[in-house]
């Protein structure tokens, strides 16, 4: 078994730089699968503060549903994997789940890179997605994949 991935000492300071930082997907993953990113994915930014906050820009591209709005955490599980934990009154409608708080595996951070991993029930089937995600300013090559 793979040991569990032990995220830096300054974890907080990388996921929001000074007190916020924005992110985007570069690339995404179903299972194995490259996932084709449209134009709500490719305007998609995540904005974590310092304060525990975190909100979404979906509201604000056009036809990409409504914002996300919660508090954030990083937590561990039994075996020692470091997951950000969203809680949020909106979860439930927006993930189609019935919890308000959601988890998100860390598999890798730096200033640059936020890599995460967590179930999505699709279609009655849980998916394993993959998120590699990027400071906002960063350049990324082939971002807008397709099939």
């Amino acid at each position: 078994m793979k040991p569990p991935y032990i995220i830096p000492e300054n974890a907080i300071h990388l996921l929001t730089a000074d007190s916020v930082k924005s992110w985007k997907i570069a690339k995404r993953y179903n299972g194995k699968t490259r996932m084709n990113m449209g134009d709500c994915f490719l305007k998609y930014r995540q904005r974590f503060r310092e304060s525990g906050l975190v909100k979404d820009n979906n509201a604000s591209q056009r036809d990409c549903g409504p914002s996300l709005e919660a508090t954030w955490e990083i937590t561990t599980s039994e075996k020692g994997d470091y997951y950000i934990k969203l809680t949020s009154d909106q979860l439930p409608e927006l993930l189609n789940q019935e919890s308000d708080e959601k988890f998100f595996k860390i598999l890798y951070l730096s200033k640059d890179s936020l890599t995460l991993s967590y179930v999505h029930k699709q279609f009655n089937q849980r998916r394993r997605i993959t998120d590699y995600m990027v400071r906002e300013d960063l350049e990324v090559k082939d971002r807008d994949f397709h099939w």
